[in-house]
């Protein structure tokens, strides 16, 4: 038996055809929504501050006190406006496996108490912030001289967006007649 390998003759036409074949996959930037992008250009103001505390830190060995406040308010507006994306995905930690148990009418009843539990919750949420702003809304941030009323609101934004992402997954659940508690797997496409 012979171990040489037997190739053949490729021609010009032929290997500049292989390179015709491989479409460009086109991006499709329409699954992003409002919020995924306020959160995107937050995320990236927050690297900055943390780029330039390390740079002034590490490298000047004189670091700017305000890129660490300035850091940790990004970070607060990511997480909260970010949430809403997670709402609006399903995304947030959840128990499912209780559902693979109960008949279906049950489930279905509690994914909706549920839906309707979160609704209330961030409607609530969205008080209490409120409340809270205007209770303590003009103070000024420690390093740098601006109110932290842009912190309150950026926490105030991401609770109205998850509010109203809630009612929009609450309404696709209630058509669909399912959620994503009671079938996982057509969420995540692990359901055929």
């Amino acid at each position: 038996m012979s171990t040489a390998e037997i190739h053949r003759q490729i021609t010009a036409d032929e290997i500049a055809h292989t390179f015709e074949e491989e479409a460009t996959p086109k991006v499709d930037l329409g699954v992003y929504a409002f919020e995924d992008w306020v959160a995107l250009a937050i995320f990236w103001v927050m690297a900055l501050a943390v780029f330039l505390q390390f740079f002034t830190r590490y490298v000047l060995n004189d670091s700017y006190a305000w890129t660490e406040e300035i850091a940790t308010y990004c970070l607060i507006g990511v997480v909260f406006i970010g949430s809403s994306m997670c709402v609006r995905l399903s995304r947030h930690i959840q128990v499912d496996l209780v559902y693979r148990y109960l008949p279906h009418l049950v489930a279905r009843a509690l994914s909706t108490a549920i839906d309707l539990i979160r609704i209330a919750f961030f409607g609530y949420a969205i008080k209490l912030v409120w409340v809270y702003i205007q209770i303590i809304g003009d103070e000024q941030m420690t390093t740098i001289n601006l109110p932290k009323d842009y912190v309150y609101y950026a926490v105030l934004l991401g609770f109205v967006l998850m509010f109203a992402r809630s009612v929009q997954v609450a309404v696709q659940n209630w058509r669909q007649g399912y959620s994503v508690l009671e079938r996982p797997g057509a969420y995540d496409g692990s359901e055929g």
